[in-house]
């Protein structure tokens, strides 16, 4: 299926982008630095024919395409990992450790809180910050701000004075000591609240504090101290600076799904959403290897265990109105007699002649009214029993994607179901060309190898053994025309 793309319709930004296939379904994910840049390689024509197998399925595999530009690459790092994990496209390598970006964890149960490192939120009451894609800056920022705000750093949830005496940080002075009473609980909480601002976004008094610093050390010829308040200040401001988080509640779109269902049945103007949906498609070669299809979707979704296929018994011509009109009354006299709920919609692929057979055929067997439209390729024309005019839709509306997507389905069903028969049939009339197999012969061949493939791979001597009856020289006869 061709998309149409355009580069400049995409911002040469940051971000994130999604692929679907045509039943709407999210298969891929990937970020990017350049949106229009990464996005534009997808749609080279020169992808068709140099790109390695799986890149390839994915292009012809895409329908639709949709992008979320952000503010910076961390920010499409993260939004990118977040849709994966959500809608796990089956194009992407998710990563082998699941591996989940670093956030800041706060227990303001603890009698004294501390900063902590966890990858999972949980539901236990603890605060969380995050996630934060640069892990190593995100800690190198907690190891100072519990330094210099004396805040403790001990994995313990309420330390004692034995716990102090392996403690590195109070003998460097870079905890308050309060698991030996040096501090209030009073007074470290005002300390960890002065801290918990950096969170809302509240460091201009921090970072003109390291800035003061920064060019006292300047000012002393210490270049190398310096650099390490600049270093601080950078990271201070990565992690608790103003970003533009706006993607912190994103979610792909759901397409074509139940808002779908609900828009068909507003352009329809049905009593009810069309949840299930049957739809029917012929395919054959002027008579010939005639077949048809019937596909199911269920809340805009395809149901493939409700799939049916049909060989067409009574038309011997070329007439897709009489064997639209048998595969309808097949399959809705099945549902009468099995007294099973008929669907909310019944969608033919075609136009009034194929929409008319079909209505037929319901009136013949009085089948209980059903909404019946049919389908027109070639403008996207819906016929509706009853109107005049067929019905347009915006090629936009979600209405006409799942009936496209619908149509589609059906006739890729019908015609991979003819192929197979025909290839089936040509496959084996080779055998009628060869000296000494009749019918009887070429039945008893065929039972013995499930193909003509497998027929083909085999010598002389293993067709003779399979085959009761047959000889050698007639064997070898069958060998040498299936490898010619």
């Amino acid at each position: 299926m061709k998309i149409s793309f355009y580069p400049g319709d995409i911002p040469p930004k940051p971000g994130v982008y999604a692929f679907r296939d045509r039943f709407g379904e999210v298969i891929y994910v990937g970020k990017a630095a350049n949106l229009r840049k990464r996005m534009s390689h997808y749609f080279q024509p020169s992808r068709e024919t140099t790109a390695d197998p799986k890149l390839r399925s994915l292009i012809k595999s895409i329908a639709k395409w949709e992008f979320y530009a952000v503010k910076n690459e961390d920010e499409a790092l993260i939004l990118e990992s977040r849709f994966i994990k959500e809608y796990a496209p089956r194009y992407n390598v998710l990563m082998r450790d699941d591996k989940r970006f670093l956030i800041i964890k706060i227990n303001l149960k603890e009698k004294f809180p501390r900063l902590s490192l966890a990858r999972l939120r949980k539901d236990d009451g603890c605060r969380y910050f995050g996630p934060f894609p640069k892990g190593s800056i995100l800690r190198q920022t907690v190891e100072f701000l519990s330094r210099y705000f004396n805040i403790r750093t001990c994995p313990l949830q309420e330390p004692c004075e034995k716990d102090r005496l392996h403690c590195m940080a109070a003998r460097v002075k870079d905890c308050s000591e309060p698991c030996v009473g040096k501090i209030s609980e009073e007074d470290y909480r005002k300390k960890f609240e002065e801290l918990s601002k950096l969170f809302d976004g509240n460091i201009k008094d921090l970072i003109a504090n390291l800035q003061e610093k920064m060019n006292d050390a300047s000012a002393k010829l210490n270049f190398e101290k310096a650099a390490q308040w600049r270093d601080i200040m950078d990271n201070i401001q990565e992690v608790f600076g103003k970003t533009n988080r706006s993607f912190r509640f994103a979610c792909i779109p759901s397409s074509p799904g139940s808002e779908a269902v609900k828009d068909l049945q507003s352009a329809l103007g049905l009593p009810a959403p069309p949840e299930h949906i049957e739809a029917f498609d012929i395919s054959n070669i002027g008579g010939r290897f005639a077949v048809a299809s019937m596909v199911c979707f269920e809340n805009g979704r395809p149901s493939r265990k409700n799939y049916r296929r049909f060989k067409i018994r009574e038309v011997m011509q070329s007439d897709d109105f009489a064997m639209m009109k048998e595969v309808i009354k097949r399959r809705f006299s099945r549902i009468l007699e099995e007294k099973r709920a008929m669907p909310g919609l019944v969608l033919v692929d075609g136009g009034k002649g194929q929409l008319s057979s079909a209505l037929e055929a319901l009136l013949e067997i009085n089948c209980p009214p059903l909404p019946v439209i049919g389908l027109a390729k070639k403008n996207e024309e819906i016929f509706i029993p009853g109107r005049d005019k067929a019905l347009l839709l915006s090629r936009d509306r979600a209405a006409l994607k799942l009936l496209q997507a619908v149509r589609d389905e059906a006739h890729r069903f019908a015609v991979t179901y003819h192929r197979t028969l025909r290839e089936k049939r040509i496959s084996e009339s080779i055998l009628d060309e060869i000296d000494g197999i009749g019918e009887i012969r070429k039945k008893e061949i065929l039972k013995a190898f499930s193909s003509i493939n497998e027929l083909r791979k085999a010598g002389p001597e293993e067709i003779a053994e399979r085959v009761p009856g047959l000889g050698l020289k007639t064997a070898g006869r069958i060998s040498a025309r299936l490898k010619r």
